[in-house]
């Protein structure tokens, strides 16, 4: 028997997000376009121009920042196509905390796709955590791991659920 494998939709992570964190990872994003990569800007500037409508602005890209963010956090809310671009910029964004989740990750025998993988091509987060682990678990191992990381708490959280490609949502059921 085959067993379907069920998605959450990337913008589900805002279920999990404070509203003040959402935005400053999308005002992190929009400052900092400058240091990603050409095909990640563009995916950004494409969503941009396809979710955004900033009055007065043909080309919302081109807005400035105070606008551009607020009129995302609905986007980031509403697209998953949208909310996966914002987060594969902001991890791009954070490439030591990037490699340093990922590694943890993959010494916790999570079964993940490397850290350079393009997950904005997934259908979004799986529903569940390996068994035994949680937020404070990883917390805690990633601080061990990492003493004299500056990481802060949120930030650890998010690129464990965009790297691991899982949401907390549900307790898996299998060892």
């Amino acid at each position: 028997m085959t067993e379907k494998i069920q998605y959450l939709p990337f913008r589900a992570i805002n279920a999990f997000m404070l509203p003040e964190y959402r935005q400053e990872v999308i005002q992190k994003v929009f400052a900092e376009s400058g240091n990603l990569s050409g095909e990640r800007r563009a995916a950004v500037n494409t969503q941009v121009r396809k979710y955004l409508k900033v009055p007065g602005f043909r080309n919302s890209a081109q807005a400035p920042l105070t606008l551009k963010v607020k009129g995302a956090i609905t986007a980031f809310e509403d697209q998953s196509e949208f909310t996966a671009q914002i987060l594969a910029a902001w991890a791009e964004l954070n490439p030591a905390l990037r490699q340093e989740v990922y590694d943890l990750l993959v010494e916790r025998k999570w079964e993940v796709l490397p850290h350079e993988a393009n997950r904005t091509v997934l259908p979004g987060f799986l529903p569940q955590w390996p068994k035994k682990e949680n937020y404070d678990t990883f917390d805690k191992a990633y601080h061990k791991k990492y003493p004299e990381s500056k990481a802060e708490e949120y930030d650890i959280r998010l690129m464990v659920v965009w790297i691991g490609g899982r949401l907390a949502f549900e307790e898996e059921t299998k060892e």
